[in-house]
């Protein structure tokens, strides 16, 4: 089964802000209290993951939740 789009697009855009920001998956992984294994999964799409782990990952980005969710041409 293939993932939503919207889980790829969360996906994405995690890991574009990480990578802008210089950290590794374990940093994003200590700041917003997850797993580093869990953090990798949710950006390979692997996860369908809860609001509640979304709003810290975005927190510990210091982003939007907004933005880890919208797409290129919103």
């Amino acid at each position: 089964m293939q993932p939503h789009k919207a889980r790829l697009q969360f996906a994405s855009n995690v890991r574009e802000q990480r990578l802008t920001k210089g950290l590794s998956q374990e940093d994003l992984a200590e700041l917003c209290g997850l797993h580093r294994t869990y953090v990798g999964s949710v950006e390979r799409g692997e996860r369908n993951i809860c609001i509640d782990n979304m709003e810290r990952i975005a927190l510990a980005l210091e982003v939007r939740l907004e933005d880890l969710i919208k797409g290129e041409k919103e």
